[in-house]
């Protein structure tokens, strides 16, 4: 039995299955999520899971070498905006419509139960070395 990181079985085996260049969006309830990519939906209740939570967890995991998120954050969601902000210094903004366009190609989904709007962020696998 895992005793630390992610211990969702479901998560942690779509996690060991990445690669270089693999999206992963890690979103609101609200996010339409397209048919293709994998989903691990962790939302319980509304706030619960929180994007916060889910996001710092996965980057305890990953190698993130760029990151992507919809541009109307700024306005709508300024904790979001300022989370994405410290987490990404390169953060690339695009439009939400073209966020969910992006979202297609992502390997994995993973829903939270983040209920303020536009929090979601599409990761771009890196490698560790």
């Amino acid at each position: 039995m895992k005793k630390a990181g992610i211990l969702n079985r479901h998560l942690a085996g779509a996690v060991a299955e990445l690669g270089h260049g693999d999206g992963v969006l890690v979103c609101d309830v609200g996010m339409p999520i397209p048919a293709g990519p994998k989903v691990v939906d962790l939302s319980f209740r509304a706030g619960v899971l929180s994007f916060a939570e889910v996001l710092d967890g996965l980057l305890a995991e990953l190698v993130v070498e760029g990151a992507t998120a919809a541009e109307e954050v700024r306005d709508a969601n300024p904790e979001a905006s300022a989370l994405l902000d410290s987490r990404f210094p390169n953060l690339e903004l695009v439009s939400h419509e073209k966020l969910k366009e992006l979202t297609a190609h992502a390997r994995l989904v993973v829903r939270t139960g983040e209920a303020r709007p536009y929090a979601n962020v599409l990761l771009r696998c890196g490698v560790f070395f």
